[in-house]
């Protein structure tokens, strides 16, 4: 019986204004405070003994799909093609941001697989595409395609960002100027 309602939910359309979502970049400044917070609780602990490991880059592709949301909520077509093409070019800049910050792997110290796989995520960060992806289709598939494939390329930036830290070879975000602190946790109202 509950499977009823759920169902009529699930068809009825939502109406959500998109400043009831938070933007990528408050998006993320959360994200990188809970990542520092992981990592001064389990300063002491090895990765292995993490429950549930310590890097979530899943949480950088939530931050793009609000942000490609937060276009598609936009009144006109033509002022959610211009709202993806910005959330591009800002998910880009912010992923040459945490790029520069990246500390080359051949200065790393260590033979560990934390020491391998920034390594490994340096590299991914610092790629280049195999081809136009997001070609030969209409113009709001195309802009957001390309708005995905920006956050895909912040999330590989933020994952060797994420091991860097827990290696302590990279700078906190803040500090490097990419991010700001989360804002505050607004307490639960009481029934």
């Amino acid at each position: 019986m509950i499977r009823l309602p759920l169902i009529a939910l699930a068809l009825c359309p939502v109406n959500v204004a998109a400043e009831a979502l938070p933007d990528v970049q408050t998006c993320l400044n959360i994200h990188v405070g809970r990542y520092e917070w992981l990592l001064d609780i389990h300063a002491d602990t090895p990765v292995e003994y993490i429950p549930g490991g310590i890097w979530h880059v899943e949480q950088v592709l939530n931050c793009g799909t609000i942000g490609i949301v937060r276009c598609d909520l936009a009144e006109d077509l033509q002022q959610r093609v211009a709202c993806q093409k910005d959330l591009r070019a800002d998910l880009d800049d912010l992923t040459a941001s945490v790029k520069r910050g990246l500390t080359d792997p051949a200065e790393v110290t260590g033979e560990g697989w934390p020491e391998r796989l920034y390594s490994v995520s340096h590299a991914l960060a610092h790629g280049s595409s195999a081809g136009p992806d997001c070609a030969n289709d209409t113009e709001v598939m195309q802009v957001w395609c390309e708005a995905n494939q920006a956050t895909n390329r912040l999330r590989n930036a933020m994952l060797a960002w994420e091991v860097g830290r827990y290696l302590d070879i990279t700078p906190d975000a803040i500090e490097a100027g990419w991010a700001a602190p989360p804002p505050p946790i607004r307490p639960r109202q009481r029934p």
